[in-house]
């Protein structure tokens, strides 16, 4: 449209001759666009026939695209994610060299290129449109339908959605095995829990009133999904937005890119209208555009707190959306006089370690009771010699490598801070290889007679690492346990259910976990409070976001 106002406004030339060009590339692009639609049908063909084995080799090519300036300037080449494994990305202190090079094996590309900001306006264009149809033309029981097949591929293509979250974060790929299987799990919930959470109110009617409550659809839903359990926090969002009659646009992190590729594929294939859940990979301040678009009308972030800080600052400037932030953590346990040691000591440490400590719930501090510390240190240490670094893909690992960069050298600072201030070094506490020189891992690493003057009692670790305190009393453990800018769930290990229920009250945080810990289940609102962000997601309570209420109140009699 409007070739010659789109020269004139482009460029510093003469632009008669290129009126033509540019016509013809219209043209071009028109035929791309079908082309696209075809390749991508054909992709989710193929990839629906062939063998889901935990192959590491390329998607299918991704398929150019057309990029190019009335200037005269030559056809750009699309932009596409590479993400390295951090088993082949080796941790090297600064100035030294790194001892291994990925090759491209090691490497995987994004089917989707990275979008501008024009492309990623379009794809919510495209999802906005779509759910309007999706919300209109689809029943509740026709989604639930296609969310229940969705569920069921998420099984059929279980050892390749794997496959994938381990090459690209490293996570073991047993592990990825249980998110996937976790993620397929908690869809079935969500889809279960939807008939009630989107039922609408319904009052008797009165004295020639007719009185209802609706809930309907907000839009297109943004989410920004982590890296950590690229499936399972993503489906968070992503299930209640369209079950609820919503669009998805699906941003992940650039550590786990693939990962909504699959997600934004299978729903399709599932029968999500094509363009209605559509995976972008773009800059922040592409999706910062975004904030101000009337088609959208929710954003749900999972991150860091200082990147929660900018989203729900930009979203602030640029609209009234509503949004979920669940951001970092920095979890407790309290170990209480009375507690079951085997269970006590077996729970906290896979806690702490599993996941490589990548996770928002784990668990980063023990608050021990003094007549339990030696006990509980002996046994810890021993489970913790006990984890196999090494190959993602190798079944004999326990302990994967950092999904990002910089972790061990903060991990190592919050150490040796710790150290240098009088808490003793039990295990670990090194950035490190596996045996076979590969990986940028991070010993399995145990401080004890840790204090809250420490970084590592008050910062977020994001590792395999666990911080121990003595405490004299329950008191004293619930002070503690709330002294932190945190508030994501909490652990209390004891025999005592009445203690337990006296506790949890006095406790500042989301969820409270007894005789476990690093667990969600999906009938469970999950939140948090002080930093660890705002807004619910999981249980019934999770569609309140993606939704909007809409009251009714009809007069129809006298």
């Amino acid at each position: 449209k409007d070739e010659e106002e789109y020269c004139r406004t482009h460029s510093t030339h003469t632009h008669t001759h290129h009126i033509g060009y540019v016509r013809l590339l219209s043209e071009v692009l028109k035929f791309g666009m079908l082309s696209k639609v075809l390749y991508r049908s054909w992709g989710i063909a193929v990839r629906s026939l062939r063998s889901r084995s935990a192959s590491l080799g390329p998607r299918l090519p991704a398929i150019s695209s057309i990029s190019a300036f009335s200037t005269g300037n030559a056809v750009a080449a699309p932009q596409h994610l590479v993400v390295d494994s951090p088993y082949h990305d080796v941790y090297a202190p600064p100035g030294e060299p790194t001892p291994f090079t990925s090759g491209p094996h090691d490497i995987c590309q994004t089917h989707e290129p990275v979008s501008d900001a024009a492309a990623a306006l379009a794809a919510l264009r495209r999802s906005r449109k779509t759910q309007r149809a999706w919300a209109a033309d689809y029943s509740a029981e026709d989604r639930r339908a296609i969310i229940t097949r969705f569920h069921e591929f998420l099984r059929r293509d279980a050892d390749h959605l794997a496959a994938r979250i381990s090459r690209q974060m490293g996570k073991p790929l047993t592990q990825a095995l249980g998110e996937v299987a976790g993620t397929a799990a908690r869809v079935k919930a969500m889809v279960e829990m939807s008939v009630e959470a989107l039922a609408d109110d319904e009052f008797l009617e009165a004295h020639g009133l007719y009185r209802r409550i609706v809930k309907e659809p907000v839009g297109v839903v943004l989410t920004l999904a982590p890296f950590n359990y690229p499936l399972l926090t993503a489906v968070n969002s992503i299930i209640p937005a369209l079950l609820a009659g919503n669009g998805v646009l699906i941003k992940h992190s650039p550590r786990t890119p693939l990962c909504g590729e699959d997600l934004a594929d299978l729903l399709t294939e599932a029968g999500c209208p094509e363009g209605l859940v559509s995976a972008i990979h773009c800059e922040p301040d592409v999706i910062q555009g975004l904030f101000s678009r009337p088609e959208l009308g929710f954003v749900s972030f999972t991150g860091s707190v200082a990147s929660g800080r900018s989203v729900y600052a930009s979203l602030a400037q640029r609209s009234f959306l509503d949004c979920t932030l669940e951001l970092g953590g920095k979890d407790a346990a309290y170990v209480a006089r009375d507690a079951d040691m085997s269970t006590a000591v077996a729970t906290i440490v896979d806690g702490a370690i599993f996941n490589a400590g990548q996770s928002c719930c784990g668990m980063e501090r023990a608050y021990v009771h003094e007549s339990k510390l030696d006990e509980f240190l002996s046994r810890a240490s021993t489970l913790l010699s006990e984890y196999v670094l090494g190959d993602p893909f190798d079944e004999k690992t326990t302990l994967g490598p950092m999904a990002l960069p910089t972790a061990p050298a903060f991990l190592k600072a919050q150490v040796d801070d710790a150290v240098s201030k009088s808490a003793q070094l039990i295990c670990g506490g090194s950035p490190t290889c596996d045996h076979n020189g590969f990986g940028r891992f991070f010993q399995p690493t145990l401080l004890a007679y840790c204090n809250h003057n420490m970084d590592v009692m008050k910062e977020e670790s994001f590792g395999p690492l666990l911080a121990v305190q003595t405490v004299g009393s329950d008191e004293e453990a619930v002070a503690l346990m709330n002294d932190s800018n945190y508030g994501l769930t909490a652990a209390l290990f004891t025999q005592d259910r009445e203690l337990a229920m006296r506790l949890a009250p006095q406790l500042e945080v989301g969820t409270v976990f007894l005789n476990r810990c690093d667990f969600l289940d999906p009938h469970l609102p999950w939140s948090g409070v002080k930093d660890t962000g705002k807004g619910i997601s999981l249980s019934k309570y999770g569609f309140r976001g993606v939704t909007k209420l809409k009251g009714y109140n009809f007069r129809v009699g006298q």
